[in-house]
């Protein structure tokens, strides 16, 4: 498979062209030919025209490759390597929602023919991709699964907003059903991953491999999160605490916030449903997620609390959010907890502006049913930076005060400015 793939005489499918199917799309596109599918026709387009939908890629990411866009099953079938790389969410109960992944392993199986191989890089829990993604494969298209077709499962690795760590950077880990298979998916990632292949012993492992990784992180903040609460109790500034903490060799680097997105606060929650269905009920993931999850409740709590003492009626109080994307540089709004601040102050009958300098207003009025300000207004009672944009790097306490009314207050969740402030009322994490 690799050799023909490298010949151009087989062509590799990227079905799901999003924040990961996209950049590897075009990474492969660069050294092989390549089908791009995705099931939006508006989305096709513009990447057509060299357009990144998510913001992440330049024109200039496009420039010399070898790609078909295409949502036609007629096209998608002139492939023989396939990489489902759709997204895996959470319902509104936290419960793992399998529809894009299924949905696609139906597509998959439409086209599938033998010999061919399917590789997922969606993040799910382990035994996922052969419990439950290979058998839609294998009822649409009649074939059997590592008899008729190989498989295997390569997670993705790709960071929104980071430009030093991407696919070609990072260790890839990958699977396949048999050696064969696990020998012939390495050399095809090879093709565009410099940092190496991992070659992992199963699909499950695989799998496990990438849950965990979320899962460490997510735990990890919580316990800063929490921190931040018992010291925010104690008078002491929780950047402070770690500034000093940090200075230790073996100090892990952590640090409190809303922890939101498409991955740190869904991962952890496709481990503990599968161990749930095994007879294990989580104790520890679910508690870190009970903390991050509560952080939104928190920030908006304490916000008020600040405006009642400064002697504002809450319901005529005025706030400026700044930043609701899920994460720094992104314009992706995916799960983000800033939503969570902005329904809580609402609750409380507080107006609420949210601005982001990265955010489409149409996308965030669509999922969440508020607009992004057109302009930042003036007089607010508070301002809650939400969200460490580069856009914000360079504020001065002088803009806050532009902003705030004289007995205002800044909360900076990142703690991005407690070095600047210095007669404003201020309060972070």
């Amino acid at each position: 498979m690799y050799q023909s793939l490298l010949n151009k005489e087989n062509t590799l499918a990227v079905i799901g062209l999003g924040y990961v199917g996209l950049p590897i799309a075009l990474s492969f596109a660069r050294k092989i030919k390549v089908i791009g599918f995705d099931i939006h026709a508006h989305r096709l387009e513009m990447m057509r025209n060299n357009i990144d939908p998510s913001n992440e890629l330049t024109r200039d990411d496009f420039i010399d490759c070898d790609i078909e866009f295409t949502n036609d099953l007629n096209v998608l079938k002139k492939a023989k390597f396939f990489i489902v790389a759709v997204p895996t969410p959470v319902d509104s109960h936290n419960v793992p929602d399998l529809t894009a992944v299924l949905r696609a392993s139906e597509t998959v199986g439409k086209v599938i023919k033998k010999g061919d191989y399917v590789v997922y890089e969606s993040t799910v829990y382990p035994g996922c991709t052969e419990e439950d993604c290979l058998p839609v494969i294998e009822k649409s298209s009649g074939l059997k699964a590592g008899i008729d077709f190989k498989y295997g499962y390569s997670p993705e690795r790709i960071n929104p907003g980071d430009k030093l760590h991407t696919l070609e950077t990072i260790v890839k880990v990958v699977s396949g059903n048999n050696a064969e298979a696990l020998d012939q998916i390495a050399k095809v990632y090879h093709l565009v991953v410099k940092a190496g292949i991992h070659r992992a012993s199963s699909v499950k492992v695989a799998e496990a491999a990438k849950i965990i990784e979320n899962t460490q992180r997510d735990l990890n903040i919580a316990l800063m999160n929490e921190l931040s609460i018992i010291f925010d109790k104690m008078n002491i500034n929780t950047f402070e605490v770690l500034e000093a903490a940090g200075t230790k060799w073996n100090f892990l680097k952590f640090f409190p916030g809303l922890v939101g997105g498409h991955c740190i606060g869904v991962d952890p929650y496709y481990l503990t449903y599968k161990s749930q269905q095994l007879g294990y009920n989580s104790r520890v993931i679910l508690s870190g997620r009970t903390i991050n999850d509560e952080m939104a409740n928190h920030v908006a709590k304490k916000t008020v609390q600040a405006i009642i003492k400064s002697g504002v009626n809450v319901a005529q109080a005025k706030v400026l959010i700044m930043g609701c994307t899920f994460k720094e540089n992104v314009s992706d709004i995916r799960n983000s907890k800033v939503a969570d601040v902005y329904n809580e102050l609402i609750a409380y009958q507080v107006q609420v502006d949210v601005s982001d300098p990265r955010a489409n207003s149409d996308e965030v009025k669509h999922e969440y049913g508020f607009s992004l300000c057109e302009k930042i207004g003036t007089s607010y009672d508070a301002v809650i930076a939400t969200v460490g944009h580069n856009d914000y790097k360079d504020l001065t306490e002088e803009y806050f005060k532009s902003l705030l009314k004289p007995n205002g207050i800044l909360v900076d969740i990142k703690g991005q400015f407690r070095n600047k402030i210095h007669n404003l009322k201020y309060w972070s994490l």
